[in-house]
Formats: structure tokens, sequence, C-alpha cells
């Protein structure tokens, strides 16, 4: 199959879902047993009966901002990993610090699916500018490129000028790193009237891809496409020669979920990429990346059939600070559930009055309900010891943008 990875790509949606379903309780029972954090937070479920997405949404969310405390309380990993540190490929170090590991399967990351769809090849030679420093990202990108037979130059980051002599030596067709250091690198070369003519080809990450810099890199013969990664998870999703929204990996369970919350989102809203992976040395059961995304609606032109998602729309911490105390999106969510009239909140936080002052806005069903107005400002004093309006929105007013806090306010 010349144009797919594998056949995994263009399998039946349905079948796919039965696939990733029917993983699941054994994955959920082995985090249980062999990890000593997920036996914890995991503690009284029946992994057989995680069977469904509906029994995987009543588990507990294990955000990555939770990362840092439970790696400090519980070295090095938090007690979420399955497999002991000795026997790792790798351990990387990210910001925070919070520790990563790498076990030793082929391709650990998964990125050769990402690196095929952009076109990478077996043969192919590849600048690989991802950082070699303590960090994960250019590992990630090797193991995938092994798994395809490329070779590989280790550039990593930096040294603009060594870059650029490298690809006129070295020839190679493509690139992994971020898009703006390739710029930097393409700029140096129209500078120098160096011929790079050999790079056709990039896969990009770790920060994002304006149009314009994509259309500015494909007038210099170079075409572009992004992944969606992280240290903790691997490949998330990617793009497809399509370029019409990102295309999920085929072993990992995704869920959009409302912010501050482990409450799956309405189909077509946004909310916090959450995902289950189905790796035994570091099985992440409803991990929070923190990230905002959508569903696509449909099938990718390309002929892929998996869920597709917008790409990075924004952060989930929207937590905010009022009057020297901290507001939690969770809090919003506290507030709205206990009033079934409201339909979705948003918070809003704005100065225009001198003071922080803020403003709970409800789609409401039901606008007749005696007293709601008071009963809403009551449950938000007590929820977030702090006073706020209410503003009552009709069904379908809201911005769909994910936002469940928005701090508007505006200093000289």
């Amino acid at each position: 199959m010349a144009e797919y990875y594998d056949a995994l790509e263009v399998r039946d949606p349905a079948a796919r879902e039965r696939s990733l379903l029917a993983a699941l309780p054994g994955q959920i029972a082995h985090a249980q047993n062999n990890s000593p954090g997920f036996g914890k937070i995991l503690a009284g479920v029946a992994a057989r009966d995680i069977d469904s997405r509906a029994a995987l949404a009543g588990l507990p969310v294990t955000r990555k901002s939770d990362l840092k405390d439970l790696q400090h309380a519980m070295p090095p990993f938090g007690g979420l990993e399955a497999t002991p540190p000795g026997r790792l490929a790798r351990i990387f170090i990210s910001p925070g610090p919070i520790y990563d590991p790498e076990g030793r399967s082929e391709d650990y990351w998964r990125m050769a699916r990402p690196l095929f769809a952009a076109g990478v090849r077996s043969g192919d030679v590849v600048q690989n500018c991802f950082s070699y420093h303590f960090t994960p990202a250019a590992s990630m990108l090797e193991g995938g490129l092994a798994k395809l037979g490329c070779s590989v130059i280790p550039a990593g980051v930096g040294q603009t000028e060594m870059q650029v002599a490298a690809m006129v030596s070295l020839k190679p067709s493509a690139y992994v790193g971020t898009p703006s250091f390739l710029k930097l690198i393409v700029e140096k070369a129209r500078e120098t009237g160096a011929d790079i003519s050999s790079l056709t080809k990039a896969l990009v990450g770790a920060e994002a891809l304006p149009a314009s810099l994509r259309s500015w890199l494909a007038g210099q013969g170079i075409r572009t496409l992004q992944m969606y990664a992280t240290a903790d998870l691997g490949t998330i999703a990617y793009e497809s020669e399509a370029m019409e929204g990102m295309i999920l990996d085929e072993q990992i369970i995704l869920e959009l979920v409302r912010p501050g919350t482990g409450e799956p989102v309405a189909e077509g809203e946004v909310g916090e990429v959450v995902v289950t992976t189905l790796n035994p040395d570091y099985p992440l059961i409803r991990f929070g990346t923190g990230d905002m995304s959508a569903l696509l609606p449909g099938v990718s032109p390309c002929g892929r059939t998996n869920v597709r998602i917008k790409g990075w729309m924004g952060r989930a911490d929207q937590t905010t600070k009022v009057k020297g105390l901290f507001v939690h999106p969770s809090q919003v969510a506290d507030v709205a559930r206990r009033h079934r009239e409201i339909l979705k909140a948003r918070l809003v936080v704005d100065n225009a009055t001198g003071a922080d002052r803020m403003t709970l806005q409800c789609e409401v069903g039901d606008w007749t309900v005696p007293d709601l107005v008071n009963a809403i400002t009551h449950s938000i004093r007590d929820v977030t010891k702090l006073r706020g309006e209410v503003l009552f929105k009709t069904p379908g007013e809201l911005a769909n943008d994910g936002k469940v806090i928005d701090d508007v306010r505006k200093y000289d």
C-alpha cells in the first residue's frame, strides 16, 4: 500500500473503535498491577468493566500539570511507569523538571507514521534539527526514521552556518525540527548563495506553523507538514498531504473534556485533549495534556479514516487570580452543576470599573425559574469565596472556543 504507512490507517472506523476498546481493559489492569501510581489512582476500579467510552469517562484525569508534584513525591516518574527505570532505554529531562521515560520497543514514540505521511521514505537522508540535549524530541524522530530505513544527520539546534554547510555537502531530502529554525536555515542559505535544493520535504512540530510560513517554505520548494506529539505520549496526531486537520495516531484513545473537569464535551465543542495510551512502559490513563482542540467531522480527503482534530487551539489551564484568590475552571464547572438550568457557563473577569469584577455568563434553557439569578450568585460566592454577577445568554450564544474563564482585564 504505497500511499499509506499500513492498512490500519484505512480500516473501517467502527473496527478501529472496537479494537481500541477491546484493548482498554487489559491496559487498565496492566496499569493497576504494574504502576504504583495508577494502582492508587485506579484503586477499586474493575478493569474488565472499562470497555466503553462511557466507562472510561468515569475514571480520574491525571494532568500533565500534576507531573512535577507527583514525580517529586515518588521519583523519578511519579509511580506512573510500569517498567523499572533500569530497564528503560533512555530517561529524558523536560523543563520543570519533568522526567520522561523511553522504552526499548522499536519506534517507541510512534513517529514513523507521521514521517511517512510527510513523504519520508526508506533511503532518504534526513537532517534532524530537534534538540539532542536532555529533552526527547530528537530521539523521538530518530526512532521513526530508523524504522523507515532513513539515514540521519544528527544536527540538533543552532550553528546555522554549519547546518547549511551540512545540507550542501550531504544533500538531505528532508528536515525534521521546528518550522522557525527551518526558516532561519533557508534564509542563511539564500544569504550565502548555498545550494540546498535537495531539501524538498519537512516534518515540523513543537511550535505553531503559520499559514504564511508554510506558504513561504513551499515557495522555496519545501513541502512542510506538521505533527502533534508530547514527551509523555509520543505521537498524538499528524497532518497528511490533504492538510485538512490532524489525523489521530492508531495507538491512542482520545477524549476532549471540559477544562478543569473529566467530563467529555458535546460533539463539535472545543475541549482539553485527554489521551489514554496503549504504551506498556508508561501506561498513561486519561492523561490531560493541557492542550485544547476540537474534532473535525468526516474523513480526511487523503483516505485515512481515523478521527481528525483541528490541531492546537490554546491551553486548558485558564486559572486566574481575582482579589488575591485563585479561581479555577473546575470551580466554574462546580457552579454550573448546581443548577440544571445552566447549559454552558463562562466566567468573564474584567476591571472596567477600576476593580476586579467577575461575571458568570450562562446559557440557560429556562429563563422563568424563580430567583435563579440569586441562586447562581450564591453558588458563585459559596464555591469561589468571591462575589460575582450573573448574565444570562441564549443557547448557542457563547463562543465555541473552549474558554471557561476569560480574563479580559487591562492594565495601563
